[in-house]
């Protein structure tokens, strides 16, 4: 069973969302919260798999929950999904920074938020090729961290490699595809690069990966 947590503070959307949850057999909605520092404190209660965030709240916003969430000890099997009124917002990078397992537009069709959900739930990053060709385009021009840069020392070449192919947007299938290896070698490979550069997820890890120069954006 998905347990989720809906965090939003119109009362419509939260109701809209539990009502599609509430038909599944496989996801419960465990509690609702009207802003982040209530959604913190659902989180810490009931601590559900899946954390829908709407990213701009009253008292606690998105980003400073995710950012809460995601450095609570206690809540490190939750992943946030951010939600968002916009495909891409200045926002979202920071969420990802912050956190977050990836975001969703809150006028996506039923049968994808549905996938999504569970996407996220078995901790993969909700980050499709469009959507990190569009992280790149904005945030070409940022300075690299040579902190991160660092880190990657401790990544063996084909850890490395794959990497910067979940930064290019690949799914374990295309890498697998690509290295000529298996998809659960791929997913070795990717548990130990998160392991070593400390990411919480996929989407730290592509961010991670641009941040320290790993991977540079193609030109336009």
């Amino acid at each position: 069973m998905i347990r989720v947590l809906l965090v939003d503070d119109q009362p419509l959307i939260r109701s809209g969302f539990r009502a599609l949850l509430d038909l599944e057999d496989d996801i419960e909605v465990v509690a609702e919260a009207a802003d982040g520092e209530e959604g913190l404190e659902l989180a810490r209660k009931h601590l559900p798999d899946i954390a829908l965030v709407d990213i701009q709240m009253p008292v606690v916003d998105g980003i400073e929950a995710t950012r809460r969430i995601a450095a609570d000890p206690a809540l490190a099997g939750v992943h946030v999904v951010i939600l968002t009124n916009y495909g891409m917002d200045e926002y979202v990078f920071d969420a990802l920074r912050a956190g977050a397992a990836g975001f969703l537009v809150k006028d996506i069709v039923p049968d994808d938020f549905l996938h999504a959900v569970r996407v996220a739930a078995r901790g993969d990053a909700l980050l499709a090729p469009s959507i990190t060709r569009k992280l790149i385009d904005r945030y070409v021009s940022r300075p690299l961290d040579t902190g991160t840069a660092a880190g990657l020392e401790e990544l063996t070449g084909r850890e490395r490699e794959a990497v910067a192919l979940v930064a290019r947007g690949l799914s374990n299938d295309e890498i697998a595809d690509h290295m000529v290896i298996s998809p659960m070698t791929v997913k070795t490979h990717v548990n130990r690069a998160m392991t070593k550069l400390h990411a919480r997820d996929r989407a730290q890890l592509v961010v991670l990966a641009y941040e320290s120069g790993l991977v540079v954006p193609r030109a336009s």
